[in-house]
């Protein structure tokens, strides 16, 4: 397939704690690498799929790893600039069962934190690309980053590519004087299918299914409570044609159901639900079911269920990987969508 998708935003080195120990008793650290736009463009790559990512990284030895890594698994690296001072960090600690995972960010005055207006050259990128995506992180880490997002989508609007967002809310990222609130809207004005989860659409916009506490969820949601949501996003963002859903239950940090609905011309698509009970890494979940979601869409046409279905699927899959990224095959995945999720021994 020649189709080819670009993504953007902000690559960090990730420092995770061995297994299941706390920061404070560990004594090494395992260096991997991740950030939300890199992440789908792995799954993407991984499934046989034309994909590029876009950032900004120093010149140095830290970068380069990290640029072969990417290489590694097949995305395309070419218009990655360079400049600015360091390659921003995070912190993770796994947690388990009552104990929730804990993410320390240090990427303040990160390379891409101080991209600028005008830096890529976004008609030069998205010329022969056919989708764009973008996730809410980007434009919280920086005023620049926000307007070279923006840049980007207002260019792949103009060129005619399919922009595709993840809200992805972060609270603890919006620190330089704006909210999400003030700022993401400009942004998915452009887009023409939205993720979510059952948290972002609220933080951001203020828009949520009535007499729902994600907190007090058990591992039970209800799809059909989502629609409202869905509908809401609509008639606030007309551009877009589709507005889909994970919906996470935590019954406890090794323990979620996991599914998804996705909206498209009047209609609620409902994925089955997967009881995933022992989780290695959830990280990067959101992102392994938008790398799936795109897959499908381009992959599958018209076919929203079979598209849907996909993305749960491979997201599904990706709790069972260690690392950010979603290591795994179409037809892995298509085996888990057809009910082959036995586990057992393939020889």
């Amino acid at each position: 397939m020649s189709k080819k998708i670009v993504t953007f935003g902000e690559i960090m080195l990730r420092l995770a704690t061995p297994g299941y120990q706390r920061f404070i008793q560990s004594n090494n650290l395992t260096a991997t690498f991740g950030g939300g736009e890199a992440n789908v463009a792995v799954s993407l790559a991984n499934y046989g799929l034309n994909v590029e990512f876009v950032t900004r990284l120093p010149k140095n030895d830290i970068a380069e790893w990290c640029i072969s890594e990417l290489r590694k698994h097949n995305v395309d690296t070419k218009n990655i600039i360079r400049g600015g001072e360091r390659v921003g960090i995070y912190f993770l600690e796994t947690g388990a069962v009552a104990r929730p995972s804990k993410v320390i960010y240090d990427r303040a005055n990160s390379s891409i934190a101080n991209i600028q207006s005008g830096m890529i050259d976004w008609k030069e990128v998205l010329k022969d690309a056919d989708w764009f995506h973008w996730t809410g992180i980007t434009p919280a880490i920086s005023q620049g980053a926000a307007d070279a997002c923006l840049e980007a989508i207002k260019t792949a609007n103009k060129l005619g590519v399919t922009v595709s967002t993840d809200l992805n809310y972060r609270k603890n990222l919006w620190k330089y004087g704006k909210k999400a609130s003030e700022v993401m809207p400009a942004l998915v004005e452009g887009c023409d299918v939205i993720l979510g989860n059952e948290e972002d659409a609220e933080k951001v916009f203020g828009i949520k299914p009535e007499g729902f506490e994600v907190a007090q969820t058990g591992g039970k949601i209800d799809a059909g409570e989502f629609e409202s949501v869905c509908t809401q996003m609509i008639k606030k963002f007309p551009r877009a044609k589709k507005v889909i859903i994970t919906l996470r239950g935590s019954v406890n940090a090794n323990h979620n159901t996991w599914g998804g609905v996705l909206y498209s011309d009047g209609k609620l698509y409902e994925s089955k639900r997967y009881d995933i009970t022992h989780i290695v890494d959830r990280v990067g979940g959101g992102d392994s079911f938008m790398g799936g979601l795109i897959y499908g869409l381009l992959t599958y046409g018209e076919n929203n269920q079979k598209a849907l279905d996909f993305a749960v699927a491979a997201s599904c899959l990706k709790h069972t990987v260690y690392g950010d990224f979603n290591l795994v095959t179409v037809a892995e995945v298509e085996a888990l969508m057809s009910g082959d999720g036995s586990g057992r021994v393939v020889r």
